[in-house]
């Protein structure tokens, strides 16, 4: 009997090791094979680049690194974002975007809102609390109290943006010469409402300022450009709308159908954002809306954030290749309607991270564009939007 009691005591023991490695190890290594940067040499960085560069007002539209279970105030040696980064790449403003569910197979074409979702999976096996396995708005809300811990965890060099006032006081403290970064949390898709108007507001005192409306499916709004049939807004997705508009939020058509954003276009005077797409005129794909719908957003005062990776790149996603598409959004959009948006960390490779945006300008100037373009593609068009919308 001592001896059987011996056995099962190892036997529960290499289970347990086995369980604690699980959770110790597998969130991390999902993540590296999510959020890969290709090996590469430096990208080179001139004298000129790197000067204009530190002048630069650099904002990104999107980026998921809450959705993971590294440390934001640490430099990480994988993934693409962390404030560490941020700041070696000069970044003052940076969007962090809740994903709250995302549906097994997703593809850019057809995807069901019934299939496995793999948010759930990840919050399991990251151990967020037990509130946020089976709700999406706790999903939302835990993400946005994570960011609240890195500015608790760094005051002077990461703060949260809610208020206009907030960012004129980032801006003030960058030109006095301080080393600030300013984040803004935003929503991927407003399933974390739950259906219910009034769980905006809960998203709201939580810090979120970016509204999606979709992400890779269909919900309670209507259509995503990913989901069942090209719906456009519910009756509730209009609603959600008009309260959005009339808060200081900003709202994000990435992820939505056409006839959603044609919907949205019909119903709002606000300058709307596309976070994080292409251009079909570079990129002759669905992921990417149609470049007349694109000018239409654009005619809002709003703008189109360009990503870094190859579904929405169609090829070369180097700081080169993302220069030439960025050249093709302003001869489709104009040059006051293009912005960043990398979807750093969402489950994206690309061929460079947040700390070496320098090379992003070096491309920008190579690829023809003058100083002035530069400082509006890089971050004066996302401070438009910004101060038109923050209260």
């Amino acid at each position: 009997m001592r001896i059987i009691k011996i056995i099962l005591a190892g036997l529960l023991a290499v289970v347990l090791l086995a369980v604690i490695g699980f959770f110790a190890f597998a969130p991390a290594f999902v993540e590296k094979s999510r959020n890969a940067v290709a090996a590469h040499d430096p990208y080179p960085v001139s004298d000129a680049a790197r000067a204009l560069h530190d002048q630069l007002i650099v904002g990104d539209w999107h980026a998921d690194p809450l959705l993971w279970n590294r440390d934001l105030t640490q430099r990480g040696d994988y993934g693409q974002v962390d404030v560490p980064r941020l700041i070696e790449g000069g970044v003052a403003l940076q969007v962090f975007t809740a994903v709250t569910k995302s549906p097994a197979g997703q593809n850019y074409d057809n995807n069901s809102a019934q299939a496995f979702d793999n948010i759930t999976a990840l919050a399991v096996g990251q151990l967020w609390p037990i509130r946020t396995w089976n709700s999406l708005l706790e999903r939302a809300l835990y993400q946005a109290e994570r960011l609240h811990k890195v500015e608790a965890a760094m005051p002077d060099a990461f703060r949260i943006i809610r208020t206009r006032a907030d960012l004129e006081a980032l801006l003030a403290d960058r030109e006095a010469g301080k080393t600030v970064v300013g984040g803004i949390l935003g929503i991927e898709g407003a399933h974390p409402l739950e259906g219910d108007l009034a769980n905006l507001d809960l998203i709201e005192a939580a810090g979120h300022r970016v509204i999606g409306l979709h992400h890779f499916f269909d919900n309670e709004l209507g259509g995503s450009l990913h989901g069942q049939g090209n719906h456009g807004l519910s009756d509730f997705g209009r609603a959600v709308v008009a309260e959005v508009a009339k808060r200081g939020m900003i709202l994000d058509l990435a992820h939505s159908s056409p006839q959603v954003a044609r919907d949205v276009l019909e119903i709002t005077d606000i300058p709307l954002v596309v976070s994080h797409t292409g251009v079909r005129a570079h990129c002759d794909v669905k992921r990417n809306f149609p470049d007349a719908l694109m000018q239409e957003i654009a005619a809002t005062g709003g703008v189109i954030g360009m990503g870094y990776w190859d579904e929405v790149a169609c090829g070369d996603i180097r700081p080169a290749g993302i220069a030439k598409m960025i050249v093709k959004a302003v001869e489709v959009v104009g040059i006051d309607h293009v912005s960043l948006g990398s979807d750093f960390d969402g489950s994206v490779a690309t061929a460079f991270d947040t700390s070496e945006m320098p090379a992003l300008t070096q491309a920008l100037m190579d690829a023809g564009l003058t100083e002035t373009q530069i400082r509006k593609v890089m971050g004066q068009n996302m401070l438009r939007v910004l101060r038109a919308r923050l209260n």
